[in-house]
């Protein structure tokens, strides 16, 4: 296994300006260009979201991004619908068959819900995701080199075994960690191999796992007082747009707790938070723009295998570690991309 030093010790992540915005179901942003191109046909992009208008305006605005940098232009070459879903995952099947019967030349799914409910509701339309965790486990794709269907896209992890990791890094922050809690919503069905993966780890590392399940934010308190009961010393939160939409909520209860946590992405951290690490998500759906470009010029999705990160972000908040009476390790901060003071 690669160490967690070798894979934290890439490059920085480019510091970026994110407009944001909020809009309605179905509504549609401006997208600025520096290039313009002129198709024979206005493509049009159907884009479901799990997450409400106001917290998917931040992936919307890195996706549009990346297609402005292609040189895309709104209302000229490219027409984006937008569909969110309120963190309410049963409402996506309903949002993926009315872009489908739009109809749209591409369906851009960010979260690994949003690709299921994508692909159940067509086998012809090309599909586009960005944050799955297991596309071939999950049966998105045949596998990540040859998808060999209509769906696409870049992976959010290049195994589960990041999990293991997040564990370790846990284990190294300068207090004892014997005991860990992993928050996870079980309707995701990227979750699972995850919670797996956290399973066989915690094992090797000598610690005993939690796993709690919530099923939305109104459980958050009750699952934070079980986290207390139980002398919990540490809180891994795998990745849900549903976590990130209300990070504020989480890092406010983790504080209250006295729990340090650990996020998948820098997009999750908030006042409260104290670490997180994987690749920015944000980033992989700006890159997914480039996938679009590809499947709008004709090349099948099938044709184009699913990338996998290649960079990971160590994220550390030494304000929430002071506030838990934590001293990070200097080993720790060294390793870090981003500190946050």
């Amino acid at each position: 296994m690669i160490s967690v030093a070798d894979a934290v010790s890439g490059q920085s992540m480019r510091r970026r300006d994110f407009i944001t915005f909020i809009g309605g179901a179905g509504a549609t942003w401006p997208l600025a260009a520096r290039a313009q191109r002129s198709p024979a046909k206005i493509a049009r992009i159907g884009y479901l979201a799990v997450a409400s208008a106001s917290e998917g305006a931040r992936g919307a605005d890195a996706f549009e991004t990346g297609l402005r940098e292609l040189g895309y232009v709104l209302g000229k070459s490219l027409i984006i619908e937008y569909r969110f879903a309120n963190g309410q995952h049963e409402q996506l099947d309903v949002l993926a068959t009315e872009l489908v019967r739009l109809p749209v030349d591409l369906l851009f799914a960010p979260t690994t819900p949003a690709a299921l409910s994508a692909k159940k509701a067509t086998e012809k339309i090309p599909i586009v995701f960005a944050t799955v965790a297991a596309p071939v486990e999950l049966g998105l794709v045949a596998s990540l080199a040859r998808p060999g269907g209509n769906a696409t896209g870049l992976s959010y992890y290049i195994s589960p075994e990041i999990v293991g990791k997040q564990l370790q890094l846990l284990q190294e922050i300068g207090r004892k960690i014997s005991r860990v809690a992993v928050l996870w919503f079980p309707n995701n069905c990227g979750l699972p191999p995850l919670v797996t993966e956290a399973k066989r780890t915690a094992e090797l590392l000598n610690i005993q796992l939690q796993a709690i399940e919530v099923q939305g934010p109104d459980d958050f308190e009750s699952a934070f007082r079980r986290m207390v009961e139980a002398g919990t010393d540490a809180l891994l939160v795998l990745p849900d747009a549903r976590f990130s939409e209300h990070r504020k909520v989480l890092g406010s209860l983790a504080l209250k707790s006295g729990l340090p946590t650990m996020f998948g992405s820098r997009e999750d951290l908030a006042v409260g938070c104290l670490m997180a690490y994987g690749p920015g998500r944000l980033d992989l759906l700006r890159r997914a723009a480039g996938y679009v470009d590809k499947i709008l010029n004709a090349i099948k999705p099938a044709d184009l295998p699913v990338q996998q990160p290649t960079k990971f972000e160590l994220i550390v908040n030494l304000a929430t570690a002071r506030a838990l009476g934590i001293t990070i390790p200097p080993s720790i901060v060294a390793q870090a991309d981003e500190v946050i003071d």
